[in-house]
């Protein structure tokens, strides 16, 4: 018997959210052997849905998702003037 595992990650990031979430679907088209459906969408603000057959899949997901989250954050705050 298999399990389904799912998480649901919601950001708002204010006038970022377009660059972050640029970021995030960039990194998730380019990764075709993930071992886990991640679905995302943007209005005020990211939601990102993630299943997995595994849990172990499905935090390393997280853990790359919140890290590329982070990263793509940090990245447009260095650049501000």
């Amino acid at each position: 018997m298999t399990s389904n595992y799912n998480a649901k990650i919601q950001i708002s990031a204010g006038k970022k959210n377009k660059a972050i979430f640029k970021s995030l679907e960039t990194d998730n088209k380019f990764y075709d052997e993930n071992p886990t459906q991640t679905k995302m969408s943007i209005g005020k603000e990211i939601e990102i849905l993630i299943d997995a057959q595994e849990l172990s899949h499905l935090r390393a997901n997280l853990n790359s998702t919140l890290r590329l989250i982070q990263t793509s954050n940090d990245a447009i705050e260095s650049v501000k003037i």
